[in-house]
């Protein structure tokens, strides 16, 4: 995978912006911290963690449990416009509070980010199974 692979600078990537919408329409963007698990299908997974937050009722969670089609988009910006990139991936999102996906999710999440070792991962995970990847460079 070369700097030109749309899906390898996804991965890379340090934050994305998850896209949901509620049962009646209306858009909710939230940046996240998010890790790949490439397989058979591609599968995406971000967590709510310990970091402090205004609640526990998250607009995220209640808009997958409404409506489980989202978008995660990662960009790079630069004064220089020959530099600039983006790379989306649309997909369906499940929320995980036990099982199999739950205990992926935290174990990808903690060998991408070293702060996972002093933040505690303790809430539900979201699962993406990603249907279509697009991306545009200058």
């Amino acid at each position: 995978m070369g700097e030109s692979d749309p899906k390898a600078r996804f991965t890379r990537s340090p934050v994305a912006r998850l896209a949901t919408s509620s049962a009646d329409g209306k858009p909710h963007l939230v940046p996240v911290v998010f890790a790949v698990h490439e397989g058979v299908s591609d599968m995406v997974y971000t967590a709510i963690d310990a970091k402090p937050k205004s609640t526990q009722r998250l607009r995220r969670l209640a808009n997958i449990a409404s409506n489980a089609q989202v978008s995660l988009l990662v960009d790079h910006y630069a004064d220089e416009w020959t530099q600039l990139w983006w790379v989306r991936a649309d997909g369906e999102a499940r929320i995980h509070t036990d099982g199999a996906a739950l205990h992926t999710g935290y174990r990808l999440l903690r060998a991408k980010y070293p702060q996972y070792q002093s933040v505690s991962l303790n809430g539900p995970v979201i699962e993406i199974t990603v249907h279509r990847w697009s991306s545009w460079h200058a």
